[in-house]
């Protein structure tokens, strides 16, 4: 117990706090844009064209970069995310208001930007919706950091070639059919993890559709048209469908 207060207490003290800082969610999107606007300006000025499909998947390439990052911080700082979110779940009952907002509207030190204490609070916050990143042994935990660990080389890879072209597009397309597919797959059985197990029972309409629905959405829905690219990849032996 008195190792227990002791986790919670240092968990409390690190985590983002308002003050002087950057906002969260401000530094979230700035992160996002910077990688994105690199991928498009850097083909604009190799190809001198703009398409739509490239700037969705430097996009979505951007953001999984980063989320990798938060997988990582969740397998390294598990243990903090389990008493963090045992602090949230706290602070809910006494407030009322949703910790995911709070968490990306806190301001943290430009210090600590990079702290992995820091961003194990965006599991602490989820966990709010599923208790399942607390769990070590549960599929959603597993999924997550094997994807932190495993597709950052291949989301380098396939950005890289969709914006230099360096690659031979057939050798792109099977790289893509593989990466796009295995997301696909895994965020589609997270789905099914969580609804066969009735963790949306106890949640609100809101929580339901936002948070498990809607962000889940873009890891199914994304790598299917991702899925789509890598066949003409591999059919046309071009990169015709991306500009």
């Amino acid at each position: 117990m008195a190792e227990q207060n002791f986790d919670r207490a240092t968990a409390d003290r690190r985590a983002p706090v308002s003050g002087s800082g950057i906002p969260v969610g401000l530094f979230i999107a700035v992160v996002i844009g910077l990688l994105a606007a690199l991928g498009i300006g850097t083909r604009y000025y190799v190809h001198g064209d703009v398409n739509a499909i490239h700037c969705l998947f430097s996009v979505f390439f951007s953001t999984n970069l980063l989320i990798c990052y938060w997988e990582m911080c969740l397998f390294f700082r598990r243990d903090c995310v389990a008493a963090r979110a045992q602090h949230w779940r706290e602070w809910r009952r006494e407030t009322g208001r949703t910790p995911a907002v709070e968490f990306l509207t806190a301001r943290v030190p430009l210090r600590r930007i990079l702290s992995p204490t820091v961003w194990a609070d965006v599991w602490a916050t989820y966990s709010m919706i599923d208790s399942a990143y607390e769990e070590r042994g549960s599929f959603g935990f597993a999924a997550d950091i094997g994807n932190g660990f495993v597709t950052p080389i291949p989301t380098l890879i396939l950005y890289a070639a969709y914006t230099l072209e360096f690659l031979p597009a057939i050798v792109a397309g099977i790289i893509g059919g593989m990466l796009f597919w295995q997301w696909v797959y895994a965020s589609s059985l997270y789905w099914v993890s969580f609804f066969v197990a009735r963790k949306h029972a106890r949640l609100t309409r809101h929580e339901l559709f936002v948070y498990v629905l809607g962000l889940n959405a873009v890891w199914v829905l994304i790598p299917m048209v991702g899925v789509y690219v890598s066949v003409r990849l591999i059919l046309d032996g071009a990169y015709g469908v991306l500009g």
